[in-house]
């Protein structure tokens, strides 16, 4: 009885969330190495040998020179990279981004639009179902709750698939692809095969879209690790008016701090304006972005430009160490390559599994429409 009722919760989530967990899926396969991707398509903005050769320009003209090219706009967000060929990536809230020469102070543009705009839409599709304005709540809800029904089909999914008669033959059922199989059979052994094989890294992508989705999911993880779940904080920013020489001051200031704490840094980012009060936060990374242990926080004085503190991974929380990872185990680039593309293939094989079970479904609906 208990087997019997799990599998028709589990048919009848899976019939109502498919089509969402579908797109989620697909979407989540095209999404695999957006940042590769997106890397190699801005490769002609690296900057020459030659340009290279001469002394960085000051932030602040870097800054203004994105802003003039982008009228109208306020610039919320810079990243500087140690990599002396890269451009500075100033960003203009989640609207526009520019990349600039450091050297000469020539906008490059917005590197390349297209690949972007391809990866921006199946994002919100991803995300909020494209959904736009007020309207992109509603569609985050929706997924989110596809998520939680996805995470109790993957699991209940591994109860149904053992076998009721334990034998090695009866575990080679639906543990190894069967050739010469078609309609029923065949959706049935895929559907078992994959599911069996695709558990362990479904179970971590979709655990974490919870986390994502939920606040209370978030508080659980906090709670499980032995920590206080933080209080929603406001966003930094907010400064009246971007001080533009105390942003050269402050980032000459870090970027020194940087090379002292952390020899083999990559980026400092710096979000704008400055919030009005308190010490001015930059963001330091010594990896690729997607690992939490490589990332730290310099605090620094805005009057003297002097440390104030320099947050490191290992002084967080339990809590706040576990929750900072799961955002990259959603992706799969926590485990670097290996890991998106682990990510990528437990994605296709969850677009398998929704396309068989429906199928499975739909076959069981028409045998019963005939009484059979």
């Amino acid at each position: 009885m208990f087997r019997k009722t799990l599998f028709w919760l589990h048919l009848s989530a899976g019939v109502i969330a498919g089509i969402v967990i579908l797109l989620m899926s697909a979407t989540g396969v095209l999404l695999a190495f957006e940042r590769q991707i997106v890397q190699f398509a801005d490769r002609d903005l690296r900057v020459s040998a030659a340009e290279a050769a001469r002394p960085p320009l000051p932030l602040s003209k870097i800054v203004a020179a994105a802003s003039a090219a982008a009228p109208g706009a306020k610039p919320s967000n810079v990243v500087v990279r140690s990599d002396r060929f890269a451009p500075v990536t100033v960003s203009f809230g989640r609207e526009q981004t520019l990349f600039v020469q450091p050297y000469s102070g020539a906008v490059l543009g917005p590197g390349a639009t297209g690949v972007r705009r391809f990866f921006e839409m199946s994002e919100n599709l991803h995300r909020w179902l494209a959904m736009k304005g007020e309207g992109r709540d509603r569609g985050r809800s929706i997924t989110g709750a596809a998520n939680l029904v996805f995470l109790f089909i993957v699991c209940s999914g591994l109860v149904l698939w053992i076998p009721r008669g334990r034998t090695r033959q009866a575990f080679r059922a639906v543990m190894l692809f069967r050739g010469g199989l078609r309609g029923r059979a065949r959706d049935f052994n895929w559907h078992n095969v994959l599911g069996v094989w695709a558990f362990l890294p479904l179970v971590a992508i979709v655990f974490s879209g919870v986390v994502i989705s939920y606040p209370w999911a978030s508080q659980l993880v906090y709670r499980a690790f032995g920590s206080t779940p933080p209080k929603q904080q406001q966003q930094a920013g907010g400064g009246a008016k971007l001080d533009l020489p105390a942003l050269d001051r402050l980032t000459d200031a870090a970027r020194l701090e940087a090379a002292r704490v952390a020899p083999q840094w990559r980026s400092l980012s710096m979000r704008l304006p400055f919030p009005a009060k308190g010490p001015i936060p930059f963001s330091l990374d010594e990896g690729n972005g997607a690992r939490p242990d490589k990332r730290s926080q310099l605090l620094l004085d805005p009057a003297t430009a002097r440390v104030v503190e320099h947050k490191t991974y290992a002084q967080q929380e339990a809590g706040q160490q576990a929750r900072a990872w799961l955002r990259w185990i959603h992706t799969g680039e926590a485990g670097g390559i290996a890991g998106q593309l682990v990510a990528m293939l437990a994605s296709a094989a969850a677009v398998v599994l929704v396309w068989t079970g429906i199928s499975l479904a739909l076959r069981r609906l028409s045998r019963a429409l005939r009484g059979q």
